[in-house]
């Protein structure tokens, strides 16, 4: 196969040095939230992250999550975000609305800034479902979320840096072309 048919793969390995990470912690549902930051502390630490490469800000509940992880993102003090919440469906049709509006707030915040914002909020029907989702039978979605924040950090910092290369290419090569009409 010849050079410009392969396909090349932009997974990068679990490598958490030199990225920084936000991590947004609703409050509400702490039992379940602290276990889901506890996972993916200890996934961005196994994967190289400083402790003073990683700041959590801890909203009330999953609704006020994008609005926090929006204003993260635009410091740029994170290479990633990690939105952390859980939201259990009751009697009424809240959890419908906040997880609705988490979901697309967390979308718009991550297409506003460029900073990947890892969706980190369970939605579950039951208190058992969520703690299965905490650590228990289904492992640790904070885990999980914390190992796609520093795959996209990686993914993210290598297109721009492809980015940057190609457009100092096309600056360089467009330079001789505007010296060359100046001398006509």
């Amino acid at each position: 196969m010849s050079k410009s048919n392969q396909t090349r793969d932009t997974r990068e390995p679990a490598a958490a040095g030199g990225l920084r990470f936000g991590i947004v912690v609703a409050r509400f549902n702490s039992f379940i939230t602290e276990r889901l930051l506890a996972g993916a502390l200890d996934a961005l630490r196994a994967a190289g992250a400083a402790d003073a490469a990683i700041e959590i800000v801890r909203v009330p509940g999953s609704f006020e999550i994008p609005l926090a992880a929006k204003k993260l993102a635009e410091t740029g003090r994170a290479d990633a975000v990690i939105a952390i919440g859980c939201i259990i469906r009751g009697e009424t049709s809240h959890f419908d609305h906040v997880a609705s509006e988490a979901a697309r707030g967390l979308q718009l915040a991550q297409m506003d800034t460029g900073i990947p914002v890892i969706f980190c909020v369970l939605t579950c029907d039951t208190l058992e479902q969520a703690i299965d989702r905490a650590g228990l039978k289904s492992g640790n979605k904070g885990q999980e979320a914390a190992l796609a924040a520093i795959e996209m950090a990686n993914l993210s910092r290598g297109l721009r840096a492809a980015h940057s290369v190609a457009s100092r290419g096309a600056a360089e090569g467009a330079a001789p072309a505007r010296r060359k009409k100046r001398r006509a």
